[in-house]
């Protein structure tokens, strides 16, 4: 948590006269651990909501936030939860969670936990993907229990439901950590606010099922996908056909989508599954921010089709697409080298790493290699970069007409900054001396030559 704390701005009246350290401190912590959690807790699933209003009933203007008098039609067009919402959600968790059980697929070791323990994932990601799709597409288009273009028709009450059951999992997941929890990776701050939003366990598990796989890649991951495909069928079930815009925007999502499952094993090195607890921060961020704001630019084109002409779309396809290889490129790298201990080559030479330790609670010492060459030897991030490229080319197919629909690759620019900024606190606090060569080694920390 030293990490969140770090970053909260200064307390109004720190520098008041008459005010003690003791004060100051109260004023501090009250506003970290209760004020600014709990203002999240309630204003994130409003902002969501809004979100998708303003794109289905506004044309995606931002105008009527501005303007008080469309306030009124703007609060009667905002989305309300309902029990046909609740009960596909509910089902949607439970396939996906017999998945992961079921299909076949070997054991993959996750990193070492700060408290020493490896965790264990099952590796069915794709034949997942697809048992998935098949079974929406079967029902849909087989015996017609609803049309493909479902999910979009009713995306508005499916957002809303599922901040709600965020909330209660939310809930849910604070007392399983008090009173339940799966491993020794979990503790309180004593700030009930805090740990419902940060949450009290790093690796909670239901069973043999792992709540942070389920959620952040099966559900999370998966509800993006069919929803790609859904307001695929809405708009041919509106236009009776489908814009190249559509189809570059949605492609690249889709390709980008497999290749996360490809690599779904890597991703449980990544920071939110290695250092973030399973709270309302992951839990709401990956059942309904994912969703509701990853597909926004898609869920515009819905209604708004564009004619692309010949070489937007093969710029768009290419760069995209060469962006998600580089991307895939550097993940490979990097897991190629630990898996190898450096005992590899990079671009065709011998890898170029630095050895770095690091101490678990239980008292062990370990090891690892930080690559500094290849794709890592540009910046010690390098791998956002092409992941900020790829999102730029599936959004920007909407066109120039309206800014929200870019509401997504803002958001990217700004969390990937954020998250520069947490890991290399917590690179340089577990390797120490190590990574402060490391980063005298590779200079930038994203885009080379510039940051």
């Amino acid at each position: 948590m030293a990490d969140h704390a770090s970053t909260s701005p200064a307390p109004p009246g720190a520098g008041t006269p008459g005010w003690t350290g003791a004060q100051r401190g109260r004023l501090a912590r009250t506003l970290r651990c209760t004020v600014f959690p709990l203002g999240l807790l309630l204003v994130t699933p409003p902002i969501v909501m809004l979100l998708w209003t303003l794109v289905t009933a506004f044309d995606g203007a931002i105008r009527p936030l501005v303007d008080p008098a469309r306030w009124p039609a703007l609060i009667s067009a905002l989305p309300h939860p309902s029990l046909w919402a609740a009960l596909s959600i509910t089902g949607f968790v439970a396939f996906e969670a017999a998945l992961l059980r079921l299909l076949p697929g070997p054991q993959r070791y996750g990193p070492i936990t700060p408290a020493g323990v490896r965790p264990v994932y099952r590796a069915n990601g794709l034949s997942a993907l697809a048992a998935t799709h098949a079974a929406y597409l079967a029902a849909s288009l087989g015996p017609g229990w609803f049309p493909p273009g479902e999910l979009h028709d009713r995306f508005g009450e499916l957002l809303a439901t599922a901040c709600v059951l965020a909330w209660a999992l939310s809930a849910a997941l604070y007392a399983k950590g008090r009173l339940g929890p799966s491993g020794p990776d979990h503790g309180t701050t004593g700030h009930v606010v805090l740990d419902i939003f940060w949450g009290t366990e790093l690796h909670p598990s239901l069973g043999r099922i792992d709540l942070k796989q389920l959620f952040n890649c099966r559900v999370g991951m998966m509800s993006w996908s069919l929803l790609l495909v859904s307001f695929t069928a809405a708009q041919h079930e509106q236009t009776h056909g489908v814009s190249s815009s559509m189809a570059v925007a949605t492609g690249l999502q889709l390709a980008y989508i497999v290749k996360f499952f490809h690599w779904e094993t890597g991703y449980f090195a990544s920071l939110d599954v290695m250092h973030d607890r399973f709270g309302y921060y992951l839990c709401w961020g990956v059942t309904v921010w994912l969703p509701g704001v990853y597909t926004l630019s898609t869920l515009y084109l819905v209604a708004h089709p564009r004619s692309l002409p010949w070489w937007e779309t093969t710029l768009l396809l290419t760069t995209g697409l060469t962006a998600l290889a580089v991307n895939y490129s550097a993940d490979e790298q990097r897991q190629r080298v630990r898996r190898t201990g450096g005992d590899t080559r990079i671009w065709g030479r011998p890898a170029k790493t630095l050895r770095a330790c690091y101490s678990t609670s239980d008292g062990r010492e370990h090891s690892t290699v930080l690559l500094c060459s290849g794709w890592w030897g540009l910046s010690r991030h390098f791998h956002y970069l092409p992941e900020l490229v790829i999102a730029l080319c599936w959004v920007a197919p909407v066109g120039g007409a309206r800014v929200l629909p870019y509401f997504y690759p803002v958001f990217l620019a700004v969390l990937l900054a954020d998250r520069t900024g947490r890991d290399e606190r917590r690179c340089l606090q577990k390797y120490g001396d190590a990574y402060r060569e490391y980063c005298r080694r590779v200079r930038w920390k994203v885009i080379p030559y510039l940051y």
